[in-house]
Order: C-alpha cells, then sequence, then structure tokens
C-alpha cells in the first residue's frame, strides 16, 4: 500500500463516516500545530439530535468535505443533516472494500477519510432537495399504478374462474361499462341480457356477444372477492389521485421542461414527470433510452420543442457512397449477385 506522505493532500480536513442503522463511525484528519495531522475519532447513534450534534462537531473541527458509504437507506438521514453545511460525497460501495484487513467500524470510516483526503473516490450523484422530494413522489405513484394493475389482472382471473368473459369483449373491464356491470354482479344480477343492457357507448354495439360473455357460474364466493378488489382498486385510485395533487405541486418549477419532454412520440406526463424526477432537468437524459435520450437533451438543452428527422436521418448523414457500399454488402450477404460495370451497378436476385 502507498504510504499517505507519498499522496498529494487534496482536502485538508476531510471526514469519512461508516453509516449503520443505529451508529456513525467517524473519522476527521485536520492540520495540528506544527503541520502535524491530528485524527479524531467518534461515534454517534442515528437520532436526529445526534445526527445535529455530530454536525456540530465537525463544524468545531473546521471539516470541509464529508464522505460517507451509501449503505442501503441508511445513509440519508445522515447527508441530509450534513449537507447544508458541508460538502457531502456519498460514495459507491464498490469503491470501499477493495483493501482487505479493515474489520471494526472506525477503521472503515478511517478508510473513507483517507480516500476523500487524497481525492482517490468520486462522489455519487445526489439530486437537489426539490427533485429528491419530487422523486419520492413519483416513484411511489409508480408502485400504486402498478398495483392497480396487478388488481385489474387478478380481478379479471376471478372473472374468467366464473366463467365470465368480459374481457374478451371490453377492452378495459374496469371502465365505466365494465364497472356498472361489476357492481351489479356484485349486488345479485345475474341475468346476461340485464347486465349487457348497462354497456355505454361503442361497446352496444356489441350485445350480442357482451350477453354471451355474461353467462357464467358466477356466485356468492366470487361476488365477495370481486367486491373487495373493486374497494382496492377504488381506493388505489384516490391515492392516485392525492400524490397526483402534489407532484403537481413539486413539478411546477419543471412544468415547461416536462411540457418540451412530452412532445416526444411515446412520453406522456407520467413518464416525462419521472424522467425529470430520476435525475433532475440536467440528467433527464440517463434515466431514458438512446434514442430518446439524445431528444431529451437537445429538448432541455436548447429549449426546443421535439422535432422529427425522419426515419432516413442517418442514412441522409452517412457518405452516400460509403452507405452505397454497405447496402450492396448487405445485398451479398442475402444471396444476391452484384456486378460492376462502365455503366453502374447489375443486381440479380437469388434463384427461388
Amino acid at each position: 500500500m502507498v504510504d499517505d506522505d507519498e499522496l498529494e493532500v487534496i482536502v485538508e480536513r476531510s471526514a469519512g463516516l461508516d453509516v449503520h442503522k443505529d451508529i456513525v463511525a467517524v473519522t476527521v484528519r485536520v492540520p495540528g500545530p506544527g503541520g502535524v495531522i491530528e485524527k479524531h475519532q467518534a461515534e454517534f447513534a442515528t437520532f436526529t439530535d445526534d445526527l445535529c450534534g455530530l454536525r456540530d462537531w465537525l463544524v468545531a473541527l473546521g471539516v470541509t468535505r464529508v464522505g460517507m458509504e451509501a449503505t442501503g437507506v441508511y445513509w440519508k438521514p445522515v447527508f441530509y443533516v450534513l449537507e447544508e453545511d458541508f460538502e457531502c460525497w456519498l460514495l459507491n460501495a464498490r469503491h470501499m472494500h477493495n483493501v482487505p484487513g479493515r474489520k471494526t467500524d472506525m477503521a472503515d470510516s478511517d478508510w473513507i477519510c483517507r480516500l476523500v483526503r487524497f481525492g482517490l473516490v468520486r462522489p455519487s450523484f445526489v439530486p437537489a432537495k426539490p427533485i429528491r422530494e419530487l422523486r419520492n413522489l413519483t416513484r411511489y405513484r409508480r408502485t400504486r399504478i402498478e398495483e392497480r394493475t396487478r388488481e385489474t389482472q387478478r380481478l379479471d382471473k376471478v372473472l374468467q374462474d366464473a366463467g365470465v368473459k368480459l374481457s374478451s369483449v371490453a377492452s378495459d373491464i374496469t371502465g365505466r361499462s365494465g364497472r356498472d356491470m361489476l357492481n351489479a354482479l356484485v349486488t345479485g344480477t345475474r341475468d346476461p341480457e340485464v347486465l349487457a343492457e348497462l354497456a355505454r357507448g361503442r361497446l352496444r354495439e356489441k350485445l350480442p356477444q357482451l350477453q354471451a360473455a355474461l353467462k357464467g357460474r358466477f356466485g356468492p364466493n366470487h361476488a365477495l372477492v370481486v367486491g373487495e378488489i373493486l374497494a382496492h382498486i377504488d381506493d388505489l385510485d384516490e391515492s392516485i389521485g392525492r400524490l397526483q395533487v402534489g407532484i403537481d405541486e413539486l413539478i411546477a418549477p419543471f412544468a415547461e421542461a416536462r411540457d418540451r419532454i412530452c412532445t416526444i412520440p411515446g412520453v406522456d406526463t407520467v413518464l416525462a414527470e419521472a424522467i425529470i424526477a430520476r435525475r433532475g432537468k440536467r440528467r433527464a437524459r440517463k434515466a431514458v433510452g438512446h434514442s430518446i435520450l439524445i431528444g431529451c437533451w437537445h429538448i432541455l438543452h436548447n429549449g426546443d420543442d421535439w422535432n422529427d428527422l425522419g426515419g432516413d436521418y442517418f442514412d441522409r448523414r452517412q457518405d452516400p457512397q460509403r452507405l452505397a457500399r454497405r447496402k450492396l454488402n448487405e445485398l451479398r450477404s442475402l444471396g444476391w449477385t452484384i456486378t460492376d460495370n462502365p455503366d453502374g451497378t447489375t443486381t440479380i436476385a437469388p434463384a427461388a
């Protein structure tokens, strides 16, 4: 291992934190009298008052940069208490455990402190507080939406068990027509003709199919389960609505960026909000696939709306001669015969 004296000091007053659920082991290295490096070590609990005491202790020692390992979610309360007073670095755990022999929490914190002191690690990205709050809501909304999808699938399985083939006729069994029919089934209506008459809009064009689909073996057991599923779906819809209100408030400063991202084909409001929440306005390009990535970057960087460059855009950017050679090579690989002559190129298709 390289001796500390042989390394260039990047941060004179650094701290390393080894964070756990209930304790934080801390090592601080600062210059002392005569240029001698002083090492201070301590342990703190992770309750808010204790973390405030940690912050005051670090301020008293004149620490300027704090490094901590990204350990589950336990780093978050520590980071959030310290971020306003120090330059906080969240470090990737994979970059921290390459040297054997560090067996204690305090030794781990000392190792982190040294890595930060000599600039041997790079920090992970931690978004600003408004983006973190937006991310929390969009992620939880996603879990609610996914749970609603699972409940809808579970509902169809119960209907299939009862021989009710509503999903074979109606594209959305939880739409207005579907809900009316399901509510009627739950409350005791079994007549397929009566149930089919509850259809609305274009679904009324399929009344004969609906009558056939709604004739099954729907019994009290099915009614109980379907009733509970429908109630759960209603609760999820209300939850998603409340979350959306909070997201609308937090997304307001980024509304223009969201609206511009929505001009990309295939990107709706929910996805645009998730993109912004994933990395913030500057890092939205890392949250999506390559083609949309480029589009997001230009939209957010230049303030432009989406402009479809055409399906042949990349071909038009290439040298025509090079493109022609590539196309001819593709034909050869498919069995075509390519012959160059003074008048041009002759192509002969492969025999059938």
